[in-house]
């Protein structure tokens, strides 16, 4: 048998990512919701609908700094009081006088009615005066006090914002789902809205296990090893919603590792480890959670998946509260991907997002690619926008192992199962990165 086939007979044995995605999903449920206040709901996923319990705007108001006037004064369709003659940019040449008969700001409350050939001074945001359909902004007039000569009409509702013509009391604001954005909380605070009921962020804890480790701020060397996944992990679950919290090195020691585990059930919604996945043996994650008690199976099972890089991955729960555990490899690189393919979506499925899986675009790939035959692999890759549409995908350099190309990365090139070889110019799918830069 020749080596590519023994290497395809041993990737028929793996199971297949998306078979295994399912079975792992499936045993998720969104946790229960909480009624929070406006300023704590940013960035949570709504748990029911909102519609809007008032009006926006609740009241006619200025949009302008003016003068809130009848249109009728100042159109020439009325010659009463104070229509005189004055420069061009009137109707018929002539420009328009009316009495200032008193001053309304963002605070007026108490109504008041315009006269023929009056007006009131307004500042933007103050309640109209009942009659005004118009108001003149005051780079368009003398600025008087007493009186005032407007110079150029504007048209009939010019300046001014009517109760409900942006929101009418009753309308869907966001259904349940929606991401709670700061545009939304404005929305929400402008129609009445105090609370909203969410889902909460998913409380995320991650360990890194390993005798060999050590923590940041000096170099590796033989025997040691530096913690580069709890830092990194940590930091991709408070990218993808979650709130994350860094317990740190866990020795290989198993009743440290359950203890530790068992506390955290107590302030998680979700664990993640690194490290020890594997069968060898110093593998103690894997030895320890999959072990089988009193004739029961382990609270983990850990799955050889078809995955590049990274094959084996562990899921199942811990302590009294059943609390899900996700366990990811220690190669930093196949840790961060099986992030992205695993625990990324669990932490979205939990907080009751949808979709839970990143967006995903076509590509035109520019440099032909070699993949392991039965692995699903993902690369890093920056992806473009082409002129005139589409999208282009630049594999980066050092495959899907190395950290600098998944620092550099907006976009994960995903090579199919099948794929051993994908030529320049084919098209492919790309999941595409949140990158803030």
């Amino acid at each position: 048998m020749t080596a590519t086939a023994d290497a395809e007979a041993a990737a028929n044995e793996l199971t297949p990512l998306a078979d295994y995605l399912g079975s792992v999903l499936r045993r998720l449920r969104a946790l229960p919701p909480l009624d929070l206040d406006l300023t704590q709901a940013y960035g949570n996923v709504l748990a029911e609908d909102v519609v809007a319990p008032h009006s926006y705007p609740a009241f006619d108001q200025a949009a302008v700094d003016g003068y809130a006037a009848r249109w009728e004064d100042i159109s020439g369709g009325s010659r009463g009081p104070g229509y005189v003659p004055a420069p061009s940019g009137m109707p018929g040449g002539r420009s328009i006088r009316l009495n200032v008969v008193g001053d309304l700001g963002a605070a007026s409350w108490r109504p008041v009615r315009l006269t023929p050939g009056s007006c009131f001074s307004v500042a933007a945001g103050a309640p109209l005066p009942i009659g005004a359909d118009v108001v003149v902004p005051v780079e368009w007039t003398d600025q008087g006090m007493a009186a005032v000569e407007i110079f150029r009409a504007p048209k009939r509702g010019y300046g001014l914002r009517r109760a409900g013509e942006e929101l009418v009391a009753g309308t869907l604001l966001a259904r349940a789902g929606a991401y709670v954005s700061p545009a939304l909380v404005a929305v929400f605070a402008a129609t009445g809205i105090g609370h909203v009921v969410v889902r909460p962020s998913p409380r995320v804890v991650i360990v890194a296990t390993g005798d060999e480790l050590v923590d940041v701020g000096r170099g590796s060397q033989a025997g040691q090893v530096v913690d580069t996944n709890s830092h990194a992990l940590t930091a991709a679950a408070a990218e993808a919603g979650g709130l994350a919290y860094r317990v740190g090195i866990c020795d290989d020691d198993p009743e440290a590792l359950r203890g530790l585990l068992e506390d955290q059930t107590l302030r998680a919604d979700l664990i993640i480890t690194t490290g020890g996945t594997g069968t060898g043996p110093g593998d103690m994650v894997r030895r320890i959670l999959s072990r089988r008690e009193g004739g029961r199976a382990g609270p983990v099972t850990f799955t050889e998946v078809a995955l590049y890089p990274g094959t084996a991955l562990g899921f199942g729960t811990v302590g009294a509260e059943e609390v899900p555990v996700v366990c990811l490899p220690g190669e930093p690189g196949a840790a961060l991907i099986g992030f992205e393919v695993l625990a990324r979506p669990a932490i979205q499925l939990l907080a009751g997002a949808e979709p839970v899986f990143r967006p995903s675009v076509r590509a035109h790939l520019l440099e032909t690619v070699s993949s392991p035959a039965g692995l699903r692999e993902f690369r890093p890759a920056h992806v473009a926008e082409r002129r005139g549409g589409g999208y282009t995908v630049q594999p980066l350099a050092g495959g899907p192992y190395t950290l600098s190309g998944l620092a550099e990365a907006n976009g994960l090139l995903v090579l199919g199962e099948r794929v051993t070889t994908a030529a320049a110019g084919s098209t492919v799918d790309v999941l595409l990165l949140d990158r803030r830069r």
